[in-house]
């Protein structure tokens, strides 16, 4: 057997191996996916898509103003014309810039596998040039981490920049471009105000580290940060983050930089991280925003959160796409936040009905494989602001959101759209009713807190780290309900579309001085089948509403979640908990009815505030009137 069959068996058996534990692959074997843009945004191919065949690739090391080096990859297109000018992407991650392959599959790539590398190839023949990077402590890269995107980070990226438009294919136009960590790293390269950074695509991110991951209504994200912290700590020792014996099949590890004493050098940069400083530990000992972490690395996390930054982002005049999915963890939130507060009238908003990468449609009556042209998407607002074609991208309107259930895109000039609020009641019986409460009576149902409650792995939080396998989210509803309380609605008697913020207000009287409150917006169908549509959680000690003005403008009731804003509940004393959901829009079918379900816990993500299983008291009574308000559209 030669070396090229001896090839073709190991690439066939790794293939066959990813078939064969991608069981959802089967499933949607013959699924038509309905997140397909058929208008509005409407579809586009690059004017110069197919114009090059083939991509160069090459690699090296740039040296910073403080000599640390960093990994870089350079993609143009193939047999690029002397002379040609080309805008630039730029794409800086701390999750290795590119893997290094095992032979014989190298011999076959350059490293660009999967989605990510399908998109670069299609963009660089499209007429880009594409440089991808290790940030400084990670992959290939020297130097160390001492929080995410630091100043140093950022600066590093300012200098990529400076070095681009000096060759001779640039034609002078940046873009930076990330998704999850990434896509916060080229938010925060505009903070630099480079001049030749002329947009930025943000895709999947977060606006502000406490509120939309680390601690949501200020619950610890459990599953979270201790999982990614353990998923860097092994990136950064050139390890892979999970096993696999596919991935291990393939990957030895972070692509080494060519040159001289290349093995060498590269394991001196890995030496490097070891000086690195993990996320976990940086939220060690944190309940309140304004807590210094134990290690003292940072003074808070709004250090390194894009919201302490905007009046810097808005004086780049940089024009920025915000890009999320409905169950992206919290931030389609965090996109939305940022388009109320991002200025430059030409930024733009997407909200599809994705998990966070936008593999998977999760519409909840049609899930599966994504069909939505994302990277078509991404060049036509690349074309029009580093190439000036005229390709009617600002003939759209701004926001462009995706209705779940009714599986149809729709697109608006403004955040939130036009809503009626619709309030349904707590009442007798676990029902919800649009007639508020008459008596004054203490009514109230009594729960017991069962910390078992959660919402297992095939949800919106595991989204976030890259665990979510499927589109089909949430699939035992019914069975983790039992350990919650919950309310219906009367059957619908007809659609009802729920787009925006829904508010809920609780009135609740507990054993404890503290706790977890979450709360789940659900859909039930004639047959008694339930779909989780979107939650909203709130811990005790947060539930003081601040006076003062929110330091960014919210669609939603404002709390600090500062040390000073701190508020125990008193047992036997009935407390408003005030908090929203996280956004979403959807449509409830006619003959469904709306739940609300409310639980203590959700042990599968989110840690406990206390060590105890308190008991409450759900009030609806006319003086304390439990309720959701729902932002409907179009009754």
């Amino acid at each position: 057997m030669n070396k090229h069959s001896i090839a073709s068996f190991f690439l066939a058996f790794a293939i066959f191996c990813a078939i064969s534990i991608d069981s959802q692959a089967q499933k949607d074997k013959d699924y038509q996916p309905t997140d397909i843009a058929i208008d509005l945004p409407k579809p586009y191919k690059s004017v110069d898509h197919g114009s090059y065949k083939g991509l160069k690739a090459t690699n090296f090391y740039l040296l910073m103003r403080d000599s640390v080096k960093i990994a870089m990859d350079l993609y143009l297109p193939k047999n690029l014309e002397a002379g040609a000018k080309l805008p630039t992407l730029v794409h800086q991650t701390r999750y290795w810039r590119s893997p290094d392959l095992r032979w014989p599959f190298s011999m076959f790539t350059n490293g660009l596998i999967g989605p990510m590398g399908e998109a670069i190839t299609e963009i660089v023949e499209s007429g880009y040039a594409v440089v991808n990077i290790d940030s400084r402590g990670s992959g290939a890269s020297f130097g160390d981490r001492k929080y995410p995107w630091s100043e140093e980070e950022y600066n590093d990226l300012a200098e990529i920049v400076d070095w681009i438009i000096q060759q001779e294919w640039s034609n002078q136009n940046v873009g930076t471009v990330g998704v999850s960590y990434s896509g916060t790293t080229a938010e925060f390269a505009l903070v630099n105000q480079h001049p030749n950074i002329k947009c930025g695509l943000i895709l999947y991110s977060l606006f502000d580290v406490y509120e939309d991951i680390a601690f949501p209504g200020g619950i610890y994200h459990e599953f979270f940060v201790e999982n990614w912290g353990k998923f860097n700590n092994r990136l950064d020792k050139n390890e892979l983050p999970r096993k696999s014996f596919v991935a291990r099949l393939l990957v030895k590890g972070v692509r080494r930089v060519n040159g001289p004493k290349k093995v060498r050098t590269f394991k001196d940069a890995i030496r490097e991280h070891e000086a690195n400083i993990q996320v976990s530990e940086s939220s060690d000992g944190i309940v309140y925003k304004d807590d210094v972490p134990a290690n003292k690395a940072v003074a808070s996390s709004a250090v390194f959160s894009p919201s302490s930054y905007i009046t810097e982002i808005n004086n780049s005049r940089a024009a920025v796409y915000l890009y999320s999915g409905w169950l992206d963890g919290n931030y389609q939130r965090a996109s939305i936040r940022k388009f109320l507060n991002y200025d430059n009238p030409q930024n733009k908003l997407l909200i599809g009905p994705w998990e966070h990468s936008g593999r998977y449609n999760c519409s909840p009556n049609n899930p599966g494989k994504s069909g939505f042209d994302h990277v078509g998407e991404f060049l036509k607002f690349f074309d029009y602001h580093l190439k000036g074609v005229d390709n009617g991208l600002y003939n759209e309107p701004k926001v462009h959101y995706f209705t779940m259930a009714e599986n149809k895109w729709k697109s608006s000039e403004k955040w939130p759209v036009d809503a009626q609020i619709k309030t349904l009641y707590f009442g007798d019986n676990h029902t919800l009713n649009s007639d508020k409460p008459a008596t004054e009576e203490a009514l109230f149902d009594h729960y017991k807190v069962d910390t078992t409650a959660g919402t297992g792995d095939d949800s919106r939080w595991k989204s976030v780290i890259g665990m979510l396998k499927t589109g089909a989210v949430y699939p035992d509803r019914e069975e983790q309900n039992k350990k919650n309380i919950v309310y219906d609605s009367a059957p619908l008697e007809s659609n009802l579309e729920v787009t925006g913020h829904p508010i809920i207000t609780l009135y609740i009287n507990s054993t404890a001085t503290d706790g977890n409150f979450h709360a789940y917006l659900e859909d039930v169908d004639e047959a008694g089948n339930v779909h989780l549509i979107t939650e909203g959680l709130l811990r005790g000690l947060h539930r003081k509403l601040s006076d003062e003005k929110p330091p960014y403008k919210i669609v939603a009731p404002y709390r600090s979640y500062l040390s000073k804003d701190g508020m125990p509940l008193i047992p036997g004393e009935v407390a408003e908990l005030v908090f929203d959901l996280i956004p979403t829009s959807y449509q409830f079918k006619k003959g469904h009815k709306i739940r609300i379900s409310l639980a203590g816990a959700d042990k599968d993500h989110f840690g406990n505030a206390i060590d105890e299983e308190p008991e409450w008291k759900v009030y609806r009574n006319a003086l304390y009137p439990s309720k959701i308000e729902l932002p409907v559209v179009g009754e």
